[in-house]
C-alpha cells in the first residue's frame, strides 16, 4: 500500500479499504489505547502511588500535569525534530517510548524518577498526535480523513472507560506497579501491530517551526484553534465534577454514579462513529452539531439534574457530543491545511492541551467559589459558543 489511496482520496473517488488498510488503522487505535490508558492510568492509582512514594496525594496528581504540560511544548517541535525520517519508523518508536516511560514508572523508586517517566510519555503522546491526521490521510484518503479518525478516537474512549477503572482493579489486587506495567505490555503490543501493519511512510513535508505558526494566519485554522479551545475548555471545566454533580445534586448512589459514567463512555464511542461520518460530509455542520449537542447536554443537567432518569439520560447525551468532538474539531483543522497536515496536528495537539489546562483551572475556581453548577453553567455557555464560529467558516 502506497499514496495512491490518498492521491485518490484527494480527488473524491471513494475508495475500498484493503485488509492492509483496515489493519493499518487499528494498528493506530492500538497505539491511541495503549498511550491514552497510560495518560489516565493515574486517576485510578493516585492513592497507593502516593502512600509508596511517600508524598501527598496533590503532589502525585502533578504525573498528569507534567504529561500534559511536556506534551504541549513538545507538539510545537516534535514534526520538526523527526525532519525526514520515515514516519513509521518514527510511530514505533513513539511507542518503543511509550514502553520504556510506563516501565521506568513502574519501577521508579523516587518521585522525580516517576515525574520524568511521565513526561517521556508525553512526548511520545504528543508525536503520535501530531502525525495522526497526516498518517491517516495518507492511509485512507483525505475523503474519508473523518471515518479513519472516528477509529482512531475510539481507542480513546475505549481507554478512557477502562484506564482508571481497570488500573484502580490490578492496583488494589497486586498493586499499582502492576497496574504501570500493563500499560507498558499493551504499548509493546501496539508497537509490535504498528510494525507489522503499517507500510513505509516516506516524509513528505519539510517541516520547520515557522511553517507551524505561518498555518495560524488562515482564517480557517484560526477559526478551527478557536473551536478547540472553546468546545475543548468548556468540557474539561465542568466533567473532571460531574461525579461530585451526580452525588450531591442528583443524590445519586456510588452505583448509579457508575453506570452514569459507564453510559457516557458507550455514548462516547457512538459519537466517535457518527462524528466521523459527519467530519466527512461536511465539516461545517458537524461542529455546529457537536456544539449544540455538547453544550444542551451540559446545559439540561444542570437545569433537569436533580432527577434521576434525566441526569442519566444527559449524561449519555454529553458522552455523545464530546464523542464527536475531537474527530471533527481534529478534521476542521485540518480540511484548512491540506497541504501540512503535519505542521497543523502540531497546531491542533497544542490547542487541546492548552484548552484541557484552561478548562481545568477554569473549572477548579469556579467550584471552589460558586459550587459545582457554576461550573456547569460556564461549560454549556463556552461550548456554545462553538456555533457562531461554526457559522463564520466557509463550508467544506
Amino acid at each position: 500500500m502506497t499514496d495512491a489511496t490518498f492521491d485518490a482520496g484527494v480527488s473524491g473517488v471513494p475508495v475500498r479499504w484493503s485488509a492492509s488498510t483496515w489493519m493499518s488503522v487499528v494498528s493506530m487505535a492500538a497505539a491511541t489505547f495503549a498511550l491514552v490508558s497510560a495518560e489516565f492510568l493515574p486517576a485510578g492509582l493516585l492513592t497507593p502511588m502516593a502512600a509508596d512514594l511517600g508524598i501527598s496525594e496533590g503532589t502525585a496528581g502533578q504525573v498528569v500535569t507534567a504529561t500534559a504540560t511536556v506534551g504541549a511544548i513538545a507538539a510545537l517541535f516534535a514534526n520538526v525534530a523527526i525532519g525526514r525520517l520515515n514516519r513509521k519508523t518514527v510511530l514505533v518508536a513513539l511507542s518503543a517510548l511509550a514502553v520504556v516511560s510506563n516501565l521506568v514508572a513502574a519501577f521508579a523508586t523516587d518521585f522525580w524518577i516517576l515525574l520524568l517517566a511521565r513526561a517521556g510519555l508525553g512526548i511520545a503522546l504528543s508525536g503520535f498526535w501530531s502525525l495522526s491526521a497526516a498518517v491517516v490521510a495518507r492511509l485512507v484518503g483525505v475523503s474519508a480523513l473523518g471515518r479513519g479518525m472516528s477509529i482512531i478516537f475510539i481507542g480513546v474512549s475505549l481507554a478512557t472507560i477502562a484506564a482508571p477503572s481497570i488500573g484502580a482493579l490490578i492496583s488494589d489486587w497486586i498493586g499499582w506497579r502492576a497496574a504501570m506495567t500493563a500499560t507498558a505490555v499493551a504499548a509493546v503490543l501496539a508497537m509490535l501491530l504498528q510494525a507489522v501493519s503499517l507500510p513505509s511512510l516516506p516524509a513528505s513535508e519539510s517541516n520547520s517551526l515557522f511553517e507551524v505558526f505561518r498555518l495560524t494566519a488562515r482564517r480557517g485554522v484560526q477559526l478551527g484553534m478557536l473551536a478547540i479551545l472553546l468546545v475543548v475548555t468548556g468540557h474539561f471545566s465542568a466533567f473532571v465534577y460531574v461525579r461530585a454533580y451526580l452525588e450531591q445534586v442528583t443524590v445519586l448512589p456510588a452505583s448509579l454514579v457508575a453506570l452514569a459514567l459507564l453510559g457516557y463512555g458507550v455514548a462516547s464511542v457512538v459519537g466517535n462513529v457518527v462524528g466521523g461520518k459527519m467530519a466527512d460530509t461536511n465539516v461545517r455542520t458537524a461542529l455546529i452539531f457537536t456544539a449544540l449537542v455538547l453544550g444542551g447536554a451540559i446545559l439540561g443537567l444542570m437545569l433537569l439534574g436533580s432527577s434521576t432518569v434525566p441526569a442519566l439520560t444527559l449524561v449519555a447525551l454529553w458522552g455523545f457530543g464530546f464523542g464527536t468532538a475531537p474527530i471533527v474539531l481534529q478534521t476542521k483543522v485540518s480540511k484548512e491545511a491540506l497541504d501540512a497536515l503535519e505542521a497543523s496536528g502540531s497546531l491542533v495537539v497544542v490547542c487541546f492541551q492548552v484548552a484541557i489546562a484552561l478548562g481545568a483551572v477554569i473549572g477548579g475556581q469556579l467550584v471552589d467559589v460558586q459550587g459545582v453548577a457554576s461550573a456547569l453553567l460556564f461549560a454549556g455557555i463556552v461550548a456554545l459558543l462553538a456555533i457562531p464560529v461554526a457559522l463564520g467558516s466557509r463550508r467544506s
